[in-house]
């Protein structure tokens, strides 16, 4: 018998707030997610929110659990209120000196360890059940009418994470690759899962040197390569090593 505790890490330690056994509230779903979409460049500090309505329909909770949890957000100085005809919740204009303040070492740390049990844990599920293959390596070549696989999106991420020299562009696309990693090994509920996951994270951790998003992704690459080839425990071992990746 397969000793996962071995394979994957020890289970004891966790703050056991972030298993899945406790799922967020609602408050917690709105930070988590505003959290995210800052990381993501999908809005900036100054950016005014969509309406609590909005928000609330997208995630799945109601427009008053919405309406408080941006209050609450306010009081910690990570949003803003304007009154009158172009007012509105905005994100604080010092958003990171804010996200600063709010660090956790402790719960980012148990965060970082379930979400390396968590990909360890669909790696092994989904090896040897993905196409990943790279054009140069199909015998008649590339083809533009060729399906693309689960991998190959990922592939292009890893790729532009290469060419870029834009620290918050690195961090967005590290985010996205996590992001498209869980939906390809898992699916759209598991996807939904990492985006809760990776928007606590924001929030209580301090934001990894580009140098760190660099290492991280060769082991990004050395993944996705091992991945494709089936190969379960090289692949568990690609997203250990991206844990403790160090710049060169």
């Amino acid at each position: 018998m397969v000793n996962a505790a071995g394979k994957f890490g020890p289970y004891t330690g966790w703050d056991t707030r972030v298993l899945a056994g406790r799922g967020p509230t609602g408050a917690e779903l709105v930070r988590s997610r505003i959290a995210l979409r800052v990381r993501l460049g999908s809005v900036s500090p100054g950016d005014r929110l969509p309406d609590a309505g909005v928000l609330g329909e997208e995630l799945g909770i109601s427009e008053i659990t919405v309406r408080r949890a941006l209050e609450a957000m306010c009081q910690d100085g990570l949003l803003d209120r304007r009154r009158g005809r172009a007012g509105g919740t905005f994100v604080a204009s010092d958003w990171d000196a804010v996200v600063a303040v709010l660090h956790d070492a402790e719960e980012a740390a148990a965060l970082d360890a379930f979400h390396l049990l968590l990909e360890c844990g669909l790696v092994a599920h989904a090896a040897g059940e993905l196409t990943g293959e790279r054009p140069g390596d199909r015998p008649d070549g590339p083809s533009d009418e060729s399906p693309q696989g689960p991998l190959d999106g990922l592939r292009a991420l890893v790729e532009e994470m290469d060419l870029t020299d834009d620290p918050a562009q690195l961090l967005e696309l590290e985010t996205r690759f996590h992001l498209d990693l869980a939906q390809a090994l898992g699916g759209a509920g598991i996807r939904e899962f990492a985006a809760d996951l990776l928007g606590r994270q924001c929030l209580l951790g301090p934001a990894p040197d580009p140098a760190l998003v660099r290492a991280r992704n060769r082991c990004h690459a050395d993944l996705l390569d091992e991945l494709a080839r089936g190969a379960m425990d090289p692949a568990v071992r690609a997203v250990k090593a991206h844990r403790h990746a160090e710049p060169r």
